[in-house]
């Protein structure tokens, strides 16, 4: 009974971040009200401020709804055997940035980058700069895989690679979404550009054969 409670709830919560999601998209998020969000997903207003304070938290909701559905697309490609270092990255970069229109408009993400800059140790600051903190670890995490497979040279800091790399990935999110004519297709090609130099210094010179991958690189480098 617990279980089918929980899961109502959740599908009801899930209602209101699309209802909401929708209508900041269509309204606007300064245009939007509480009690439309309410009527679109048949719950009642004070439903929704049980859930939420605020329109704020509303949007780090969707932000956040977002950002795990990427996470767990991130995942799966991690887990992938990949050939190539430079069409893994670009790949973990198309998924970040191809979704992440999904449920939030260039106006949304504006909003959410300026309430998580203005009050950065509000719930929506700490909520916001943790995913951050979570996507930044998705591509660490990718770059280790790379290694231990033979496509990232043993001697490198994948850590330290793996922070440059999502900090340019951070930045070019940024310029994506303050220019409404920036297409994903636009800023896909700039980032893989950019890429293209820090990758070559941190790829192996010869990959290793599939038999060796796995293996510790320790061994296989001369």
């Amino acid at each position: 009974m617990t279980g089918l409670r929980e899961k109502h709830k959740a599908d009801r919560d899930r209602r209101i971040l699309k209802a909401a999601a929708k209508l900041f998209r269509s309204a606007g998020y300064e245009g939007t009200r509480i009690e439309r969000i309410a009527d679109a997903a048949d719950v009642s207003t004070g439903t929704i401020y049980n859930y939420y304070q605020n329109k704020g938290d509303l949007l780090v909701a969707i932000v956040a709804m977002e950002v795990n559905e990427v996470l767990a697309s991130g995942a799966q490609h991690i887990a992938k055997r990949h050939r190539s270092l430079r069409a893994a990255v670009d790949r973990l970069a198309a998924n970040y940035f191809e979704h992440s229109l999904v449920y939030l408009s260039k106006e949304m993400w504006r909003h959410a980058m300026a309430i998580s800059t203005r009050q950065p140790d509000s719930p929506f600051g700490i909520v916001y700069a943790g995913l951050d903190t979570h996507l930044a670890e998705q591509v660490v995490a990718l770059l280790d895989k790379l290694q231990k497979t033979g496509l990232v040279a043993g001697d490198v800091d994948t850590t330290a690679a793996g922070e440059l790399v999502f900090n340019n990935l951070n930045m070019m999110f940024t310029n994506f979404v303050k220019s409404e004519a920036m297409t994903v297709e636009d800023v896909l090609s700039a980032i893989s550009r950019q890429h293209r130099v820090l990758l070559q210094r941190i790829a192996l010179p010869h990959p290793l054969p599939r038999h060796l991958a796995g293996r510790s690189l320790a061994r296989t480098l001369p």
